[in-house]
């Protein structure tokens, strides 16, 4: 597995294809780190890099870890204490926002077991999909979460997730009945984690997480403004306790 904790510099791109193409493009970085042994920084700067298990699953675990064993409990899947690889935004500056954290689940001799995917919408919302991967990483999922408010929650995604190496690169379709109208990657070059390699990417994307959270609402005000309809949004919120 790639050593951690590694910084991935990336470019995020959304291309809708229907029913009018449009792209959005975003430079950034992400973070690949072992839940149970998160990165921790010096006192000056931990405010660059918070993992909390508030942010993630229900809220309530008393470790990122712990929320990850218990939603894979809760689908019958046991990793008996084996490794586990996050791919993740951290807590910058007291603002996260994480549109895909990606978990690969290996069991206790390495062997990989499953992908757990968790989405989190800008109204909330959280959901996690548990796949099994090819070879070649490819999984589907039934669309079950509401995410875009420009797509009901139908279809079916198609994702290619290879494991982090040297390089990122992700891949998540929305499959529909006419076709698919939206693709989503994520491509990036791995970076070993130095205090000095995180303070020059802070600088060049500052307050990352919330730029990100920004850029997806000023486009979809831009999609709004360009006719494009808006599809009910059903009721998919965490508890206020678990946020």
């Amino acid at each position: 597995m790639t050593p951690v904790p590694a910084l991935y510099p990336c470019t995020i791109t959304h291309v809708r294809t229907a029913p009018l193409r449009y792209t959005l493009r975003h430079r950034t970085y992400m973070w690949l780190i072992d839940p149970d042994r998160p990165p921790r920084l010096p006192r000056a700067l931990r405010a660059l890099a918070r993992f909390d298990a508030r942010d993630h699953f229900t809220g309530d675990g008393s470790s990122v870890r712990a929320g990850l064993e218990s939603f894979l409990a809760d689908h019958g899947v046991h990793l008996d204490g084996g490794p586990v690889l996050m791919l993740t935004h951290a807590r910058v500056l007291g603002h996260v926002f994480n549109p895909l954290t990606l978990y690969w689940c290996h069991d206790r001799d390495g062997t990989p077991r499953c992908v757990v995917a968790e989405v989190h919408n800008t109204y909330g919302g959280r959901h996690c999909y548990l796949l099994h991967p090819d070879a070649t990483g490819m999984a589907g999922a039934d669309k079950e979460f509401y995410v875009s408010p420009f797509f009901p929650v139908d279809g079916r995604y198609r994702m290619r997730l290879p494991e982090p190496a040297e390089r990122l690169g992700l891949t998540v379709h929305l499959e529909r009945e006419n076709g698919r109208p939206f693709t989503a990657t994520v491509q990036g070059t791995r970076t070993e984690m130095t205090v000095g390699r995180l303070l020059r990417l802070a600088l060049r994307h500052p307050w990352s997480t919330a730029r990100v959270s920004a850029a997806i609402r000023m486009h979809g005000i831009r999609l709004y403004l360009r006719g494009l309809p808006v599809q009910p949004r059903p009721d998919h919120r965490i508890p206020e306790r678990m946020k």
